[in-house]
C-alpha cells in the first residue's frame, strides 16, 4: 500500500511540474531537447555501428602495417625493459652491448618499443655497430619519448597491436630487468609458447641479481604446487654471458 502512495504521489508531483514531467514521461522529446540544446548527440544503433566499423578500420590498418614493417626485417631480436633505468646503470650498458654483438656476429636487427631505458641502450648499441635498430612506438596524448637511435620505426595508436608486433616473429626474446610492463611481456609470451599459439624461441633473461629471485619464486610456488609442469620452467632461461647469449640466438631457427 505505501509503494501505491508513493508512486501516485511521485506521478502527482510530475503531473505539476511540467518540464519534470515531460522528462521522464516523454523519452524521445528529453533527448531531442539534448540534442539541440545541450550539444549532447542521442546515440543511436546506426551510430554504434559506425564507430565500430571506423574502430575496426584503424586496427586492420595498424595490424597490417606493423606485420609488413616487420616482414621487410625478416631477422630480429626483441628486447624488453624499463624505460626508467639510466644510462649510467650496469643494464643500460649490457643492453647496448648485446645489440651491438647481434649487429656484429648475426646481422640481425634489434626491435625495441622504441622508448628511453632499456629500449635506448639495445638501439643505441644497434645504431654504433651501423645495424638495423628499429623502434615500434606509441602515439601518446603527451609526446612519446622516442630515443634518437632509431633507424627505422612504426607508430601505433594501440598498445595492443603494438604488443602483438614486438612478439611477432622474432628469433629471440631478450628481457631485462624492468616494472610491471616489462613482466606483463614476459608472462604473455611464455603463455603464448606453453600453449602453442606461438613456436617456441629462445627467452632469455638477462641480469642474475634481478630475475634469480623470480625464477626461484616459480620453482617454489608454481612448480612445486604442480600449477606449471617440470618443462614449463625450460621455457626461459637466465644468463648475463653475452657469448652465450649469441650463441643461443645463433643456434635457435629463423621463423
Amino acid at each position: 500500500m505505501n509503494n501505491i502512495t508513493s508512486i501516485v504521489s511521485f506521478y502527482s508531483h510530475c503531473k505539476r511540474n511540467e518540464s519534470l514531467y515531460n522528462y521522464y514521461m516523454d523519452k524521445e522529446e528529453t533527448l531531442k531537447h539534448n540534442e539541440k540544446h545541450l550539444h549532447i548527440p542521442t546515440l543511436t544503433l546506426e551510430k554504434v555501428h559506425e564507430a565500430m566499423h571506423k574502430r575496426i578500420e584503424l586496427i586492420q590498418k595498424e595490424f597490417t602495417e606493423g606485420f609488413k614493417f616487420l616482414v621487410n626485417h625478416p631477422k630480429s631480436v626483441t628486447f624488453f625493459g624499463s624505460a626508467r633505468l639510466p644510462d649510467t646503470d650496469v643494464h643500460y650498458e649490457k643492453a647496448r652491448s648485446i645489440g651491438a654483438k647481434i649487429v656484429h656476429a648475426l646481422g640481425y636487427s634489434v626491435v625495441t618499443g622504441g622508448g628511453p631505458g632499456i629500449m635506448e641502450a639495445a638501439n643505441k648499441g644497434a645504431f654504433e655497430a651501423k645495424g638495423k635498430s628499429l623502434g615500434l612506438t606509441i602515439k601518446l596524448p603527451q609526446e612519446q619519448t622516442t630515443n634518437p637511435y632509431i633507424t627505422n620505426e612504426v607508430s601505433f595508436n594501440y598498445f595492443f597491436i603494438r604488443k602483438v608486433c614486438l612478439s611477432f616473429s622474432a628469433e629471440a626474446y631478450l628481457f631485462f630487468p624492468g616494472g610491471f610492463g616489462t613482466l606483463d611481456e614476459l608472462f604473455e609470451i611464455l603463455t603464448l609458447v606453453q600453449t602453442r599459439k606461438i613456436e617456441k624461441v629462445p627467452i632469455i633473461l638477462v641480469g642474475n641479481d634481478y630475475w634469480t629471485a623470480l625464477d626461484a619464486f616459480i620453482k617454489e610456488h608454481l612448480l612445486s604446487k604442480e600449477m606449471i609442469d617440470s618443462e614449463d620452467i625450460t621455457l626461459y632461461s637466465i644468463s648475463e654471458n653475452e657469448d652465450e647469449i649469441i650463441e643461443i640466438i645463433r643456434n635457435a631457427p629463423v621463423r
